[in-house]
């Protein structure tokens, strides 16, 4: 395989870095309101009806306004990818590729640009939003190299005067239905994958960040996408998203987000409709309840750190998010007191300042549900600190901590998606591992220890797709660490990895006679 490196992140220690970072926010900030077309067949449609994107930080401030697409577009779009596959499934690879590449460089010559654009559109503060950027990159360069790879097949066995040959074919059209909290990485990852293989596909962004969306869909213009190839077609899930999960000519769905609605998709992409010949593939993330162990014998001030970090980056919008602390007795007392200590220090305001280490959550729906399970945990727990929220200017909310609550209960069982966090105290090993498997989901996890048994034995019982150890359990980097999860988080379908692209692809055997 052709050598691929990790896009390295932004040093905002640097002065010339930190000057460019607010450039880019000057160029942002200047273009705020801007409205955005569908993109069906190559040809921009406004529409009446649009998405109106606000700064969750200053939630009178609009961001971009994105035009939404109805059913009778939707169709037209599915029509516009049909006909473009029957002439993109036969572009050479290395063409196909070489627009991933060309992307990647237009995106790191613009990156502190679309780093500002989720400053403003998703909250994100400077090291977030460079960090996502960096990811979009990533995803870029990683899938454009494995499909060069994969189009030389697989070695099979030939036999005497008999010659076979096993390679790889694109499926058609997929529809792509990407998160809001990580608007341009899984995005573009998710889109591209599909591309890439010689899919055409339909992407539906998340109606809480469409405008990253909208000028990531520029790029891959400007890179050379031919027309039709992808089609952008926000609009409401209510209306749009069912009639395309349902179609009969879709293949595959790619969805990254909620338990409910991944199950949904699941559900229905698993009915045959009249005219349908194949079965739908459906991968699906869907989000964690993740834990980090403290052992007895851990380093405990990395341990503070990693849960603070891991709970509370990007107000805990994470599906990687530290939710649950499980300590061991012995050193329960102190990681906690670290932890509030370390909780105590972060600097929380607009994300547009560069000192600022968390801002606000998404939305008014998020930030209810948060101050709901707030609420409850205060009935479940002990406040430690946080649980105030404010949503007079923006959707601000403290970062929480609830310690002494028991493993049943609901703040360590149901995904909040914000920055609380739930800690409990575990007697032993044994029942530290127990408590951490004591959910539905299996998507991250972290073992902070210095025993080589209990990491062992870790990797065998902690069920979770990605373990870390001596770390924090977010930050999975493409080709490092392949991003997916067991159980109810999803499909494992391991975004970012050797086996990806598969999912897009189906295997063909020929055998000749010679």
């Amino acid at each position: 395989m052709i050598p691929y490196e990790h896009d390295e992140w932004t040093d905002f220690s640097l002065p010339e870095n930190r000057e460019a970072m607010k450039e880019g926010l000057s160029k942002i900030k200047s273009e705020l309101g801007r409205e955005f077309p569908l993109i069906i067949g190559g040809e921009r449609i406004e529409t009446e009806d649009k998405l109106v994107s606000v700064n969750p930080y200053r939630k009178d401030q609009v961001v971009g306004k994105v035009s939404k697409a109805d059913k009778e577009l939707a169709e037209r779009a599915m029509q516009s990818a049909l006909e473009t596959f029957e002439t993109w499934r036969k572009w050479p690879v290395h063409l196909r590729a070489d627009i991933l590449f060309k992307a990647a460089a237009i995106i790191r010559r613009r990156r502190h640009e679309f780093s500002a654009a989720m400053v403003y559109e998703s909250g994100k503060n400077w090291l977030e939003a460079d960090a996502d950027t960096s990811e979009a990159v990533d995803f870029l360069e990683y899938y454009g190299r494995q499909m060069l790879e994969l189009d030389q097949g697989k070695t099979v066995i030939s036999r005497l005067n008999e010659k076979n040959e096993y390679f790889y074919k694109p499926m058609g059209v997929g529809f792509i239905v990407p998160p809001w909290n990580f608007p341009f990485a899984i995005m573009a990852g998710t889109t591209v994958a599909a591309l890439v293989t010689g899919n055409t596909a339909l992407l539906k962004p998340s109606e809480k960040s469409p405008v990253v969306a909208a000028r990531f869909v520029e790029v891959l213009e400007e890179a050379g996408l031919p027309p039709g190839v992808l089609q952008f077609i926000p609009g409401d899930p209510k209306e749009i998203g069912d009639y395309i999960v349902d179609h009969p000519k879709l293949r595959f769905i790619n969805f990254t987000g909620s338990r409910a609605t991944g199950t949904r998709i699941y559900e229905r992409a698993a009915k045959v409709h009249k005219g349908q010949k194949w079965l739908k593939r459906v991968v699906a993330e869907m989000g964690g309840k993740d834990t980090i162990i403290v052992d007895k014998d851990a380093d405990l001030e990395l341990a503070a750190r990693s849960i603070v970090s891991s709970a509370f980056g990007f107000s805990g919008q994470k599906c990687s998010a530290c939710s649950r602390a499980i300590l061991h007795q012995d050193v329960y007392d102190h990681v906690l007191n670290r932890v509030v200590e370390l909780t105590g220090e972060l600097k929380i305001g607009d994300p547009a300042d560069p000192d600022v280490d968390m801002g606000p959550v998404i939305d008014d729906i998020q930030f209810n549900r948060i101050k709901e399970y707030i609420a409850i945990g205060k009935q479940e727990g002990d406040l430690l600190t946080g649980g105030e929220t404010d949503d007079s200017q923006g959707f601000m909310v403290q970062p929480t901590i609830i310690a002494g609550v028991e493993p049943e209960a609901r703040i360590m069982q149901e995904e909040i998606f914000g920055p609380v966090v739930a800690v409990a105290k575990g007697k032993d090993f044994d029942e530290l591992l127990a408590i951490a498997n004591n959910t539905e989901y299996g998507l991250t996890g972290a073992l902070l220890t210095r025993n080589r048994e209990h990491i062992q034995r870790a990797r065998e019982d902690f069920h979770v797709g990605n373990l870390y150890f001596n770390r924090g359990c977010t930050g999975s980097i493409v080709g490092l660490q392949p991003f997916g999860g067991f159980n109810m988080s999803g499909t494992d379908a391991k975004a970012g990895g050797p086996d990806y692209l598969l999912n897009f692809l189906e295997a063909k055997t020929t055998s000749e006679g010679l």
